[in-house]
């Protein structure tokens, strides 16, 4: 009864805390059916935190005060600005799939426990709370929210090669900084081109794929329809709905090829162009932490801690951002990526001075 009574009070708090969150992103919101969907969200959440409230008062629980923590709504506004919409949506729907799964989880432990109200009023929220999810999902696509993934991890690339290429060359070059950032230059473009290449090529080719797996269902939903019905019957039992169900609906779509298809086939990749652009411009931004120190340094080995420090804040930045869309501990994520990052920096450093040991290099 205590844990029921505390996960409700948690709950009352983050539904107050949801409501709060919506109602100051509509206020700033530019684009109107996204600041309307806010408002309409905003007035939903409140209703699930006055549940909440009175669901503990019933129970003579103490109903906690509620608050809102003022650097969340400040980091989700400047992922606004910053990063657009989709970025927000891929965040808002992090936290509402979450909420769904705890409700669910809540609903079957304490079943019993809830008056006949109670679990309907629940199984209400739930619903809701999948309506919000499948909303930012929408928006994510409107937004592509896949190139501000692709703009992340490229500047996260750009970052450890590059960071890795300088404080190797530091080594060698100590007494020589502008060769080493030129250096550094030289090999970021390099890399911005090679992986703006490579994902135009791999987003391409898996369209490519698509469209041709498609082609070949469309011919074979005219010629063999049976056949089709019977593959998504299939696929739907593997997705764990039950044989009679998944045969029923078959039946029920078996004259809507395009339904079909949705089903059976993964949706469109992003756009190429648009990923190579993103790719290949976010790693040259990623470059520019470690290099600038060395235009500015009278040598190396001082413009070395230099760029360690603006790469290692710039990762933990990317770090933040990286978890913020994927739902994951920002504090895990940041030591992973710093140390991870700053750990191949050292390694570079030490095979630097080794080529320099071993092939007497250095230009002092």
């Amino acid at each position: 009864m205590k844990d029921m009574i505390a996960l409700a009070r948690e709950f009352y708090r983050d539904e107050y805390a949801d409501s709060v969150l919506y109602a100051k992103l509509a206020k700033f919101e530019r684009d109107e059916k996204v600041r309307n969907e806010f408002m309409r969200l905003s007035r939903m959440e409140s209703s699930h935190a006055r549940f909440w409230h009175d669901f503990v008062k019933r129970r003579g629980g103490k109903v906690p005060r509620p608050s809102v923590k003022g650097l969340t709504v400040f980091w989700v506004r400047l992922l606004r600005k910053v990063l657009g919409p989709g970025a927000v949506a891929s965040l808002l729907e992090m936290g509402e799939n979450s909420a769904v799964q705890k409700y669910l989880k809540y609903l079957t432990t304490y079943s019993g426990e809830l008056t006949e109200e109670e679990r309907e009023s629940l199984k209400r929220i739930v619903l809701e709370e999948l309506e919000h999810e499948k909303f930012f999902r929408e928006e994510e696509k409107r937004f592509h929210v896949e190139n501000t993934r692709d703009l992340i991890l490229g500047m996260n690339d750009g970052l450890v090669e590059i960071l890795g290429a300088v404080t190797g060359l530091s080594a060698v070059y100590p007494g020589n900084p502008h060769l080493v950032g030129i250096s550094g230059l030289i090999v970021g473009v390099a890399g911005a081109l090679s992986m703006s290449i490579g994902s135009f090529v791999s987003v391409r080719s898996q369209r490519q794929v698509k469209e041709s797996v498609r082609e070949r269902m469309e011919v074979l939903f005219r010629v063999s329809p049976e056949r089709v019905m019977e593959e998504l019957v299939e696929r739907l039992v593997e997705g764990g709905m039950p044989e009679d169900v998944a045969r029923e609906v078959s039946r029920e779509l078996s004259s809507n090829s395009e339904a079909v298809m949705g089903l059976l086939l993964p949706e469109a990749e992003e756009n190429e162009v648009r990923a190579a652009l993103y790719t290949g411009l976010s790693y040259l931004l990623g470059v520019v932490f470690p290099v600038t120190p060395y235009f500015l340094a009278s040598s190396s080995l001082v413009a070395l801690p230099l760029s360690v420090l603006f790469a290692g804040s710039a990762l933990a930045v990317v770090a933040t951002l990286i978890s913020l869309l994927s739902g994951i501990s920002v504090r895990k994520k940041v030591v992973e990526m710093v140390t991870t990052g700053l750990g191949a920096a050292f390694l570079s450093y030490a095979f630097g001075r080794l080529m320099e040991a071993l092939f007497h290099v250095s230009a002092l």
